[in-house]
């Protein structure tokens, strides 16, 4: 069963693959975060931890039904007229969803952040208050769609590694365990570090938004969506996760500012 990791090929691409499950992983740790935010501080652990095994789970679950997750892809509903084209599928169904769902969770949450203060403010965290069980129904939910990006991905990375598909799926399941389980050793640490600075969780929500709108715009593209001629391109991952780090260092650098200027007075 594991003769495939006799070949160096199949280590470099389990060890590229980890390392692309980590990093697609991401957005799903910054969610799993700010879900469990307003949970009692003994619930956040449990509430990350369980997340982060749901996400290696339906990964998994997602693996062993990649012929259903294909057919997902294919268009069912077709619109063809004079000023739009499209072909709808579900998997664009569940990506537009998520990124209406990451919209509306991420703009809520700032609303309560920011424009609400002193006793309202804890009069509206008392009453929004999240229970474990919605907050891991939240999780889970998002999870779903954050699933898509990291199998596709697997899958595109594991093709024409083998004859045999059985040795593809191995390499494909260890690489999602081994990220999960590297996520599940960081996620509270980063969790607790950006609870204890609001500006981190104002960024934090401002990257869901940012990745809502990308999950809305791969919906459309994998919809070839054509409006009045033109057609809603790829957006490159690559940008997404370039702004993220821009924009952490950014805040890194006013944070040591803040810090020198405390510590000054």
């Amino acid at each position: 069963m594991f003769e495939i990791f006799s070949s160096s090929d199949a280590w470099v691409a389990l060890l590229t693959l980890t390392f692309l499950e980590i990093i697609l992983g991401i957005d799903n740790i910054i969610f799993i975060t700010l879900a469990s935010d307003k949970l009692p501080e003994k619930d956040r652990k449990k509430a990350t931890s369980i997340g982060l095994l749901l996400a290696m789970g339906m990964r998994i679950a997602l693996l062993f039904g990649i012929s259903y997750l294909i057919a997902l892809s294919v268009p069912f509903w077709y619109i063809n007229n004079s000023w739009l084209t499209v072909g709808i599928s579900w998997q664009a169904i569940i990506l537009f969803a998520g990124g209406i769902f990451l919209l509306w969770k991420s703009v809520h949450e700032i609303h309560e952040k920011v424009d609400e203060t002193g006793v309202e403010e804890q009069e509206i965290k008392d009453k929004s208050s999240s229970s474990l069980t919605k907050a891991i129904v939240q999780i889970a939910v998002i999870n779903i769609v954050f699933s898509f990006d990291s199998i596709l991905t697997a899958v595109g990375m594991t093709s024409g590694l083998s004859p045999n598909p059985t040795d593809a799926l191995i390499i494909m399941i260890i690489a999602v365990v081994i990220s999960i389980i590297i996520m599940m050793l960081f996620a509270n640490p980063v969790g607790n570090f950006i609870n204890k600075h609001p500006s981190l969780q104002i960024l934090g929500l401002s990257f869901l938004i940012l990745i809502g709108f990308m999950l809305i715009a791969e919906a459309a593209h994998l919809s070839h969506l054509n409006i009045f001629g033109s057609e809603i391109g790829s957006i490159p991952k690559g940008y997404l996760y370039f702004t993220i780090a821009f924009s952490l260092l950014v805040e890194f650098l006013n944070f040591r500012f803040r810090k020198k200027a405390t510590t000054k007075k």
